[in-house]
């Protein structure tokens, strides 16, 4: 099992992040579009090279986010319509989510295997996040996943924010 580590900067104006492991050492790096339209995140290995793109879809009535894996598209999650609590769906490559995902404590599942652990790292500056890797093949679809999933949460935050001002 491999551990990563996430402390996402959401708020910091370039939208820069990195990925690390255990010892510290970074093992991706987070680029996030500032001031652009669509929205994307490009997540990168220790050479630089794209590993994965996460976009936000521009024209959509709820919001929708593509994740691209090695220029693949391989997940979707969608907003669905709710008068109450936030929910959201991910379509694609097998994946389920299981547990408290808005609160970043869950499972992933590929075909009811559990590939991935993401927990919340509490006490921290900023989000922080353990991802744990069950399967090495599934490493950048999780990192992917879980920067879709907090764009997700900080685009809902922005939106609650700007209704109650």
């Amino acid at each position: 099992m491999k551990q990563l580590y996430i402390k996402q900067k959401v708020f910091s104006l370039n939208g820069k992040f990195t990925v690390k492991d255990q010892q510290e050492k970074d093992v991706y790096y987070v680029e996030g579009s500032f001031m652009q339209i669509p929205k994307t995140f490009s997540i990168m290995n220790t050479k630089r090279d794209e590993v994965a793109l996460v976009t936000k879809k521009v024209f959509s009535f709820l919001p929708k986010f593509f994740v691209e894996v090695n220029g693949l598209e391989v997940l979707t999650i969608k907003k669905e319509f709710s008068f109450f609590k936030a929910r959201y769906t991910i379509d694609g490559a097998g994946i389920e989510v299981h547990g408290n995902w808005w609160d970043m404590d869950f499972q992933v599942l590929q075909h009811g295997k559990i590939v991935g652990k993401v927990s919340k790292e509490w006490f921290t500056w900023g989000d922080s996040y353990k991802v744990q890797i069950l399967d090495d093949e599934m490493e950048t679809i999780m990192i992917a996943l879980v920067v879709a999933i907090d764009c997700v949460k900080a685009d809902q935050a922005a939106a609650s924010s700007a209704a109650t001002t």
